[in-house]
């Protein structure tokens, strides 16, 4: 009698069945000893002229425009399979300089995205302004594989001055100011201000810490019923500055969560709005590696 398949046998269905071409190659490359050749020939197909990524790469966003958070999302990609620099990480940054606002940061959207498709909870405005949530992830990233470009001097001033004037803030921009203090090379100053940070997160509660209660913690404005955070969501790697913020059992408690996550179908579920069909299929396969991912990383069995 066959066993009862693994959290990863049950995944890689999932992926096989729904996940785009991308979706498919990253999770071989993670958990299938894929090769990256196939991840980046797969990202090509959202690359633009003008060094940016576009074409839906990040869901809730369609139309072939390049946009920072398609960008980003790229860079993540090309990060998780150590291919990020060279000659098309210099081409992204000179893309990212000709999007930046005044003071040398990312907007969310640029304001190409209108006319085409996107989720009501990232509106298009003529003059956006500079964005944590946009500009955190992708310095970074980059400092974190010792990519130097002019691009990234005032946009690491900006994420300094941004980070260190929080007084309140929301799940997502807190995951955005990790993934800057990760990667940024002055360690000692990330040390601090993620100290800080992290007593914000538990004094405005906004990391679930008893996930059979979480209705006890407020789901941030604007934020779709249940889109709770959890210790994970900020630390998902031993390595992050974010894991200090919480205890062993709290952290424990919260990968349990994640386990018991996985639907019947061998995925896992999106939490925030679902405004289109099509997104959201297209986000499960990425939420499902990530959580593999995450899982893997702090030392839980998946296959």
């Amino acid at each position: 009698m066959a066993g009862t398949p693994t959290p990863l046998a049950r995944a890689e269905q999932f992926v096989w069945l729904t996940a785009r071409v991308l979706e498919q190659r990253r999770f071989a490359y993670h958990f299938l000893r894929g090769g990256a050749e196939p991840v980046e020939a797969a990202l090509n197909a959202y690359l633009n002229e003008d060094g940016g990524f576009g074409h839906g790469l990040e869901p809730d966003l369609r139309g072939p425009v390049s946009q920072p958070l398609h960008t980003a999302h790229a860079l993540r990609v090309l990060d998780s399979v150590g291919r990020c620099g060279g000659l098309r990480v210099e081409r992204i940054c000179r893309y990212l300089t000709d999007v930046s606002t005044h003071d040398g940061a990312l907007p969310a959207i640029h304001p190409s995205q209108r006319g085409y498709p996107c989720a009501p909870f990232v509106p298009v405005v003529d003059h956006p302004p500079s964005s944590l949530l946009a500009t955190g992830p992708v310095v970074g990233l980059l400092h974190r594989n010792q990519v130097w470009h002019a691009w990234l001097f005032r946009a690491t001033d900006f994420c300094w001055d941004a980070v260190e004037n929080l007084r309140t803030s929301h799940p997502y921009e807190v995951q955005a100011a990790v993934a800057f203090l990760d990667g940024v090379p002055d360690r000692s100053r990330a040390e601090k201000a993620a100290d800080r940070l992290g007593r914000l997160v538990r004094e405005q509660r906004l990391a679930v810490l008893d996930p059979e209660r979480p209705e006890a913690y407020p789901v941030a404005p604007g934020y779709a019923p249940g889109e709770h955070h959890y210790p994970h969501d900020y630390a998902p790697v031993p390595d992050s500055l974010a894991r200090q913020w919480f205890t062993d059992e709290e952290l424990s408690r919260s990968l349990d969560h994640l386990e018991a996550a996985q639907q019947d179908d061998g995925g896992w579920p999106i939490l925030w709005r679902q405004w289109a069909p099509g997104s959201a299929l297209e986000w499960r396969p990425i939420v499902t590696i990530e959580a593999l991912r995450t899982l893997r990383a702090h030392g839980r069995k998946v296959d």
